[in-house]
């Protein structure tokens, strides 16, 4: 019936909106330092069954197919993709990017630990190293403290932090940063500002010094940059916006059925 084809061109249409939204997301955040772009899922819907297949025919002998019809779509899951961005030298001491696995992790004073990938590192009043964002500053876990006066501030790969102050030939070494894994990063929480919590589909922190158990490296002076690739989120808009012109004509299509059907006369 023309009804149920209402129906189920409109689950097309809502399915690609928030294909469009997801798109809009990735493509807003195209500048954003350690973004990770996100994939819209779909799977199709229950379907309605007139004869199924392997039912007896009235001859005796099973139906090899059946008569059913689908009853549209709907949004499945939203997935992360975790690929390594593209390091940018910004020649800034504090800026560190993770080459490889890991996720920096800092404490957050409402939800515990928190984790990210973007590196740019300051102070605080303290000396201690944050993560700062537009409303705070995370402290980096473990903390890392140095002197206000400190020169020469090196992080090696394996996250060591070492420094020099004014008048003294002594080099002072602090850490290491260490970085965190997850069995399945799919399963992190995304709370805004480049940070995750994590989850029962996350399974437990995997915490080690950087280079070990898989983890990646730091490379200090760079910062990660963002996943998204413009071309390929341009063409995927582009396909999701005929997509749902397609589902509109559909549902242009019953109407104009429906109406046939209403303006029937008996002679």
């Amino acid at each position: 019936m023309s009804v149920r084809a209402l129906h189920t061109a409109a689950t097309g249409m809502t399915a690609n909106l928030f294909q469009l939204d997801t798109i809009a997301n990735n493509l807003a955040n195209s500048g954003t330092t350690a973004f990770k772009k996100s994939r819209a899922n779909f799977e199709d819907l229950f379907y309605e069954y007139s004869k199924l297949p392997g039912s007896q025919g009235a001859g005796g002998g099973a139906t090899p197919t059946g008569i059913a019809v689908g009853l549209g779509t709907r949004v499945k899951s939203t997935q992360m993709d975790f690929k390594q961005g593209t390091p940018m030298d910004t020649g800034r001491a504090f800026d560190v990017a993770i080459l490889g696995d890991g996720f920096f992790r800092v404490s957050d004073p409402v939800h515990g630990d928190l984790y990210t990938r973007d590196g740019s590192i300051t102070t605080n009043a303290n000396g201690a190293f944050v993560l700062a964002s537009a409303d705070q500053g995370r402290l980096l876990e473990p903390p890392i403290n140095i002197p206000p006066d400190a020169i020469d501030i090196t992080i090696t790969g394996d996250g060591f932090v070492s420094y020099m102050q004014p008048g003294s030939t002594t080099l002072t070494q602090q850490g290491p940063i260490t970085l965190t894994k997850f069995v399945n990063p799919q399963g992190l929480i995304q709370m805004g500002e480049g940070l995750y919590a994590p989850s029962g589909a996350s399974g437990d922190p995997i915490v080690d010094n950087p280079g070990q158990q898989g983890l990646g490296s730091l490379k200090q002076g760079f910062l990660e940059s963002s996943n998204v690739e413009p071309v390929r989120e341009l063409v995927n808009l582009i396909k999701t916006q005929r997509n749902f012109e397609l589902s509109s004509q559909t549902v242009q299509a019953a109407d104009q059925a429906l109406q046939l059907i209403n303006n029937l006369r008996r002679f």
